[in-house]
């Protein structure tokens, strides 16, 4: 099996392009994103032949082996090898997720591309736990629904968060999980936001597309940033611009391939 891997942001993932799906492709997510003894990464992608007008099926597993809707970051690395693969350069595709069809625009052909993303409606979400609410106190915070389920969260300072703790604790409170942005703004209005995120299936990670525009829309609503929003992770930043359908703009970069046994 041949796989490429990429990253957006420091959000790594292996990327397949396969016309089926491989057998017990849970436990091979998990065998092969161990960054021990495995190559490493934050989940596997398959990418399959699209149908009904798309271009690519996304399948991704997250290292534990845990399916996930959608990433905001493994879509952009996605449409990089697939344009990698077809030589393409820059291209437009449509790409089904498990959370629903995204348009994906490509601008580059080298080992970085910039990568801009129709993120699709945002829905509420699973709600936030009472448990989360009495624990935050005066915080402001919400669920939404990229397709995949978050919990954005406001605090002072985001930089001295105990993100290991919380990230466990809140998950624990979700029987299928959550994502959980945690967020700090200065001022009203602003047009940048600092977020650390943990990733369901992942725990404490680099950055995340489907989170920072998950937090730019909540932020949006309480007022706190303006239409277009910078949301600055530990990996780096992302433009998100907060319209019906958020867009994401980033980055995805190529780090090389590898043929594995399976």
């Amino acid at each position: 099996m041949r796989l490429t891997k990429h990253h957006g942001l420091g959000n790594d993932f292996l990327i397949c392009l396969m016309h089926e799906e491989p057998n017990e492709v849970s436990a091979l997510a998990r065998r092969l994103c161990d960054r021990r003894t495995g190559i490493g990464a934050d989940g596997l992608i398959v990418g399959l032949p699209g149908v009904d007008g798309a271009d690519l099926v996304m399948v991704l597993h997250n290292a534990d082996g845990s399916y996930a809707e959608m990433s905001g970051n493994g879509i952009r690395c996605l449409a990089q090898a697939h344009a990698m693969d077809n030589k393409t350069g820059a291209a437009s595709f449509q790409i089904d997720t498990g959370g629903g069809r995204r348009q994906v625009e490509i601008d580059g052909d080298g080992p970085e591309a910039q990568i801009t993303v129709g993120m699709g409606l945002v829905g509420p979400g699973p709600g936030v736990r009472d448990e989360i609410t009495n624990d935050l106190s005066h915080s402001m915070s919400a669920t939404a629904d990229l397709g995949n389920p978050h919990l954005v969260v406001v605090v002072d300072d985001c930089s001295t968060v105990d993100l290991l703790d919380l990230g466990n604790r809140y998950e624990a409170l979700y029987p299928d999980g959550i994502n959980i942005e945690v967020i700090s703004i200065e001022g009203g209005q602003a047009d940048t936001l600092d977020m650390v995120v943990w990733e369901r299936g992942v725990g404490v990670s680099q950055a995340c597309g489907t989170g920072a525009a998950a937090a730019a829309v909540r932020a949006h609503q309480w007022n706190l940033v303006k239409d277009e929003v910078r949301v600055q992770m530990p990996g780096g930043s992302v433009r998100v611009l907060v319209e019906e359908e958020p867009i994401l703009i980033g980055p995805a970069m190529y780090v090389g391939a590898i043929e594995v046994s399976v």
